[in-house]
């Protein structure tokens, strides 16, 4: 459960004289999508917010559900790709990623005029640091609350893996990588590296049990600890730690951050289809997925919810 919430997330950036914080570089771990209760069986709330934040998810509640419901009937026949009538799990998938890809690609297009100040249409590692640090630059000790340079030098590491050709330039690829590196193979190992650094405490490089559970849940004296603590501690023990040394190793740590074997966008077509498909024959019609339109809106990955809300698209 905790795992799954991770690594779909996607790296946050401090923008314009904004301070960097602690949880900046985390990959695996950053600021719930909803402070909600997430329980479907009562509402859809958090997947609303999950995905739209609160102000669209308020803008979207006053929507009237037929017009809801007439733009996401435009947006079935845009994913009915062979157009036979239905929607398949891949067609949903392949809905799904792209939204995915549309997401990181906004995000870095918001971004990317705070840091090409010279507006040359590249963004070098010396106009990120000034942006992001110049501050603390201008004036190290007037702030003391973060280890700013430590911060500084992970990013620049990151930076320079993202750098392909190496001339501390990037281009709208490399930043992109720089920003979202759990989408990019050759980032992989700085991703664990960094997740290693934020949970390794003894600083053997390497993530044991305690670190593991401590980087999640912190123990009060005469608490009992809740259930899915104990359900970790099992993970850890049956999957995670695959060499059953007591710790994970970087390969471990990279199986748990960015599995291999799990695509989420899969997951979530199952998850929609499993939702939907009245008569289980395995798809989906217009009408199947307009009879449950509030659980596409509230998806937390395929965008619908986002694309409801734009009306010169409709």
């Amino acid at each position: 459960m905790m795992h799954s919430l991770w690594v779909c997330l996607v790296l946050c950036v401090v923008v314009g004289s904004s301070k960097p914080t602690e949880k900046k570089s985390r990959v695996h771990e950053d600021e719930p999508l909803s402070r909600l209760e997430h329980d479907d069986n009562k509402n859809f709330d958090y997947d609303h917010e999950a995905f739209l934040g609160q102000e669209e998810a308020k803008t979207f509640d006053q929507l009237p559900v037929e017009e809801s419901k007439r733009r996401l009937s435009i947006m079935v026949d845009q994913m009915d790709k062979n157009k036979d009538g239905f929607i398949s799990e891949d067609e949903l998938k392949r809905w799904i990623k792209d939204a995915q890809q549309k997401h990181i690609y906004e995000s870095v297009e918001r971004q990317w005029s705070d840091f090409d100040m010279n507006n040359d249409g590249l963004i070098s590692w010396g106009e990120y640091r000034n942006v992001t640090y110049g501050t603390y630059l201008d004036d190290p000790q007037a702030d003391s609350e973060y280890n700013y340079m430590s911060m500084m030098a992970r990013d620049e590491r990151r930076f320079k893996v993202a750098d392909t050709n190496g001339d501390l330039i990037a281009d709208k690829r490399e930043f992109t990588a720089f920003l979202h590196p759990e989408d990019y193979e050759h980032m992989k190992d700085v991703v664990v590296q960094e997740t290693i650094e934020d949970i390794d405490k003894d600083g053997d490089g390497f993530i044991d049990l305690k670190e593991y559970i401590g980087d999640m849940y912190q123990a009060e004296e005469g608490v009992e600890d809740p259930e899915w603590v104990e359900s970790e501690r099992q993970q850890f023990a049956e999957f995670r730690d695959k060499n059953k040394d007591g710790k994970m190793d970087k390969e471990e740590t990279l199986d748990w951050i960015l599995p291999s074997d799990y695509d989420h966008a899969e997951a979530e077509a199952k998850h929609l289809l499993h939702e939907s498909d009245a008569d289980q024959d395995g798809k989906l019609t217009k009408q199947e997925i307009l009879d449950k339109f509030d659980v596409f809106v509230g998806s937390q990955v395929t965008d619908f919810g986002e694309a409801l809300l734009r009306h010169d698209e409709f």
